[in-house]
């Protein structure tokens, strides 16, 4: 029989801390949950509580009532996210390609450019003339795929290639006869997908809150992304809140009746974070080892 390996004090401890924070962090969420089917009146008369007396669903019910629109801003979303992560996959990985090359003549020249863009930004109002004046993209959902191109995962990136592709790999394809695009795709690029993963949930993270392009960019409501939308759903109840007084009385006791607040607010953070935090899991393994094996070696 194997002998089992006693566990020291200090393990206990560590697991401890480590439970004690994961918990911290799981309850918050429990209680977004809860209080998403909570009725608005008892959250109003006793705030927010795990267990709660009166339940509700009518916050759900709420943002259901948006019925094609929200599938709608749904599918925007999922198409913006999955296409905005690949090109930006894409584009990053040849950059940091180019820069893990040290036969590549115009690599430091890259890398200097590179950094300049963590330190210098052009600004939002620069951004948006290039993109409507320049590019037409007003009002396209262009102009939410528009990559986003990050320095630091770059940097994570070249160096995941420089410390698990050896040179002699690349070199023996190119005795083979294999140019520098299939040598990237055929080779470089599938012994990439833990950096590749972890990048991309990351990438995916972005597009997927991102709510700021859409306001500037679109108006029409067939390309209006989910974010975008709770926004407004927000808006809308923040707006009859502050308007009370333009409202006849009758109508407003019975609006309130039916128009959930802080319940309200839960659903819609639950709708807008669902997807990812069901995603997270799937990429977690990924997540971990790409950011951890590309961060070793500077």
């Amino acid at each position: 029989m194997k002998k089992r390996k006693k566990i020291s004090i200090g393990q206990w401890v560590l697991t401890l801390i480590l439970g004690a924070y994961a918990l911290a962090c799981f309850l918050p969420v429990v209680l977004v949950v809860v209080a998403s089917f909570t009725s608005d009146t008892y959250i109003q008369k006793n705030g927010f509580t795990f267990f709660p007396k009166e339940w509700s669903l009518n916050a759900w019910k709420y943002v259901a009532g948006y019925g094609e629109q929200l599938l709608v801003s749904y599918g925007v979303t999922i198409f913006v996210t999955v296409a905005g992560t690949f090109v930006s996959l894409v584009v990053m990985s040849m950059f940091a390609y180019s820069l893990s090359r040290s036969c590549f003549d115009l690599r430091k020249y890259l890398a200097i450019f590179m950094l300049i863009t963590m330190l210098f930004s052009g600004g939002r109002l620069s951004s948006y003339i290039i993109e409507t004046s320049v590019y037409g993209l007003r009002d396209s959902l262009l102009a939410l795929i528009f990559p986003g191109i990050s320095a630091m995962n770059i940097i994570i990136m070249r160096t995941y290639i420089q410390t698990n592709i050896s040179d002699s790999l690349v070199e023996s394809a190119k005795i083979d006869g294999a140019g520098e695009f299939r040598i990237f795709w055929q080779i470089v690029f599938p012994m990439m997908k833990p950096t590749i993963a972890s990048v991309g949930f990351m990438q995916a993270v972005t597009y997927w809150n991102d709510w700021q392009k859409a306001f500037m960019y679109i108006s029409s409501a067939n390309k209006t992304p989910l974010q975008l939308l709770l926004i407004r759903i927000e808006k809308n109840v923040t707006f009859l809140l502050e308007n009370q007084a333009s409202i006849p009385a009758s109508e407003y006791a019975e609006l309130m009746n039916t128009l959930p607040q802080e319940s309200g607010r839960m659903a819609i953070l639950l709708t807008a974070i669902g997807p990812i935090a069901i995603a997270y899991p799937f990429f977690q393994k990924y997540f971990v080892k790409g950011l951890t094996v590309g961060a070793v070696k500077g």
